[in-house]
């Protein structure tokens, strides 16, 4: 698994590097965030209880235009579930939260819009790496029974303030919507990842 993150890792990195060839045309970030996170079955029904998390991320993002620009993510991010349940071999079942955390790596279409370019608005696929997943009154270790892999569509909008010529504060509302069964085996409907985080980072031109 480390050795999957650390070229996941160095991918997404020299991507980025890739795409700086002219000053004032790539972006660094950097940002935290409060994740409510839950899932639900693929017809969208039976949603389950939010769990509270939180993420912290970096992104690069190319321009092609004032308008237009091409942005990745590197996030470590938390997602699962509250008041879910546990049932042992005695048929006893225990209340507990599941907590799942991801290195999630969104690629995005961002789109720059209002009379500064100071909003924007972006959407594109990601691919999240189950890093941990425990439950929170037993403790135990269940990670074996999820998936490895996250697929889905990530969407978000913010705003920019500038604080110099190369340096900016942003605020962010960023949503993520999976399309694959977080379960490894689910021989019932397929249950997607789901979570929406208010964001708060800064942003260097290079």
């Amino acid at each position: 698994m480390r050795k999957q993150l650390l070229f996941i890792a160095s991918l997404a990195l020299g991507l980025m590097n890739v795409c700086a060839q002219e000053s004032g045309d790539f972006e660094l970030g950097g940002n935290i965030g409060l994740n409510l996170a839950n899932v639900s079955s693929i017809d969208g029904q039976d949603n389950a209880s939010t769990r509270i998390a939180f993420n912290v991320g970096a992104s690069g993002e190319y321009y092609f235009s004032d308008r237009w620009g091409l942005k990745m993510k590197i996030i470590y991010d938390g997602k699962g579930w509250s008041d879910g349940f546990i049932i042992d071999e005695d048929s006893n079942t225990t209340i507990t939260d599941f907590e799942l955390t991801y290195i999630t790596i969104p690629v995005m279409a961002n789109w720059h819009f209002g009379s500064n370019r100071n909003w924007y608005l972006n959407f594109g696929p990601y691919v999240g790496i189950l890093v941990s997943a425990e439950d929170s009154e037993l403790g135990m270790d269940v990670k074996d029974a999820f998936s490895g892999t996250d697929i889905g569509l990530a969407l978000g909008i913010g705003y920019k303030f500038n604080i110099s010529n190369n340096t900016s504060l942003y605020v962010e509302y960023d949503g993520q919507s999976g399309f694959t069964d977080v379960f490894e085996e689910n021989l019932g409907d397929t249950v997607r990842n789901g979570r929406s985080s208010l964001n708060l980072g800064v942003l260097f031109s290079l």
